[in-house]
């Protein structure tokens, strides 16, 4: 950040955060004087004992409530709009998302169209409604996306094949976010690992981002060490209640930065690498980043030196260029160690689409945000070195 340049931060959610945090849901529920509430649940949730937990402190608090089930992964727009008619039908007065991005995100949207009305399609874009959603309260149960405490929700157009990014700073975080390890502890081990990758990326780009700040670089930097250091426990055990909440912690601290800096080139080509060969967000970014990573490090090694400090990495003795290269090393034997695969190829991507795909990394614009400008060229070299 250039000593004349104007920044701001924001960061409008109430966290909770701590095991057994969830408890707080009575309390909040008291605050908004709710007595129906629409509740967005992760499918794989339903039988689970944190959900059972959950049942039992929402009827002890007398609420009514409806609970929708019926999320996919990266969701429709027809899927916000089914949950949409329930939550009005109704009556919900705030909306619980129990679940991973994809089911925060669906909260976020109903709730932008209960009080903005309209179809999601109208809010595509960046602060394009103006009346706030209802009350959402967040509890995430993965450690990856930030949703809950970030300012845009992604929605699939699927007539038109695309990902709509709706993005509003101040009104799309939710008001509320309980982060309580707990909830982590029926995940699944790959998931663990890639939305747990997902959430570094965050804070990785974050912090190389243009658009970073002095209060962006601090936040960012704990959430890698945070990361760096919980990521391996926390994917060998789901039940180790200090590394989940640790990997919260991170991803919430991510999530809060992102949507103010802006992402790179990570995010850019995992977001085509996803809906052309159909994996997972966390999966695509994981695949990606270290063959970006080694590509961003010219424009910013002393940053880079810095990752490779919060990485627990000895590199304080080292000439900057060797500092910096081992931040590369470090992500390179992180991703080994929880088992990603090693290149584009091991996850079904075919070269023939490289082309195509360079051309719309480009048309993105990621440049806003990424250290080193990247051409059509370039792209298509990163992914043909990924590959």
């Amino acid at each position: 950040m250039q000593p004349t340049a104007i920044s701001s931060f924001f960061c409008p959610t109430r966290i909770f955060m701590g095991v057994g945090a969830h408890q707080n849901v009575a309390q909040i529920i008291r605050k908004l004087a709710c007595e129906r509430i629409f509740v967005a649940l992760d499918r794989a949730l339903v039988d689970s004992p944190f959900y059972a937990a959950m049942t039992a402190l929402l009827e002890a608090e007398g609420v009514e409530t409806l609970v929708f089930t019926d999320i996919e992964p990266d969701p429709s727009a027809h899927t916000v709009e089914q949950a949409f008619r329930q939550c009005r039908a109704h009556g919900a007065a705030a909306v619980l998302a129990i679940g991973g991005g994809s089911t925060i995100d669906v909260a976020k949207a109903v709730g932008i169209l209960i009080t903005n009305g309209g179809r999601i399609h109208d809010y595509e874009g960046i602060d394009k409604f103006s009346i706030p959603p209802l009350p959402l309260i967040a509890i995430p149960t993965t450690a990856g996306t930030g949703s809950e405490v970030s300012g845009s929700c992604v929605i699939t157009d699927t007539e038109r094949n695309l990902k709509m990014s709706i993005r509003h700073a101040a009104l799309n975080p939710a008001a509320y976010a309980i982060l309580d390890p707990l909830a982590l502890c029926t995940v699944p081990a790959h998931v663990a690992a890639h939305s747990g990758l997902d959430a570094f990326v965050h804070a990785f780009e974050s912090y190389l981002s243009r658009q970073a700040n002095l209060m962006t670089d601090a936040i960012n930097l704990q959430a890698i060490e945070l990361i760096a250091a919980n990521i391996r426990p926390f994917v060998a055990n789901r039940e180790n209640l200090e590394a989940g909440l640790n990997m919260l912690c991170g991803a919430a601290l991510a999530g809060i930065t992102f949507g103010q800096t802006g992402l790179g080139n990570v995010h850019c080509m995992a977001r085509f690498v996803g809906a052309y060969f159909h994996l997972s967000h966390g999966l695509s970014n994981a695949v990606c980043l270290p063959t970006v990573a080694r590509f961003n490090l010219l424009a910013n090694p002393v940053k880079f030196a810095r990752v490779a400090t919060a990485m627990g990495r000895p590199v304080q003795q080292l000439p900057v260029l060797d500092a910096a290269g081992d931040a590369v090393t470090a992500i390179e034997a992180l991703c080994r160690d929880l088992g990603i695969p090693e290149r584009l190829r091991d996850v079904g991507a075919r070269q023939e689409n490289f082309d195509e795909m360079a051309v719309l990394c480009t048309e993105a614009n990621y440049n806003r945000w990424n250290p080193r400008h990247t051409t059509t060229a370039d792209f298509r070299a990163l992914f043909a070195q990924a590959y």
